[in-house]
């Protein structure tokens, strides 16, 4: 049975409207891995269950942040919280995180992301690096 709300509106009536219906999230998982990507312009965060499927995600941008300040590390402390709190609704009890990236919310979102209380078994640094890819640009005359 439907909970009901009432509700006065201006003519002083009395209605009875449905309440919202919260759901329950509809992945429960013990375990996953968190995927960090840090750029200098932006944090993306994403959890897959263990079959490599995309759970949840959010970055800096997602959150409202804009410019240069979805870079901080403080904007990637935001993204791995919520993200943490989305998690712990879903059951999780330890991720396995892989970083990719050099920018500063490597760490920040981590550590917001752990704070909420799930264990990270490893961390793992798949940043690409180049052997000696393409030539560099040339240097600035200012």
């Amino acid at each position: 049975m439907a909970d009901t709300k009432t509700v006065k509106t201006e003519n002083a009536e009395v209605k009875e409207v449905k309440a919202p219906v919260v759901k329950s999230s509809r992945h429960k998982m013990s375990s996953g891995t968190l995927y960090v990507q840090a750029t200098y312009n932006n944090t993306k965060v994403l959890l897959a269950d263990n079959k490599g499927n995309a759970v949840a995600a959010s970055s800096s941008g997602t959150l409202g942040f804009k410019g240069a300040k979805k870079g901080t590390p403080f904007a990637a402390a935001k993204v791995g919280e919520i993200l943490g709190d989305k998690a712990k609704a879903m059951g999780v009890n330890e991720v396995d995180v892989v970083v990719t990236g050099v920018g500063a919310g490597r760490e920040s979102s981590i550590r917001a992301f752990s704070s909420k209380g799930i264990g990270i078994t490893s961390i793992t640094d798949k940043t690409p690096i180049p052997h000696n890819g393409p030539k560099p640009k040339k240097p600035r005359r200012v």
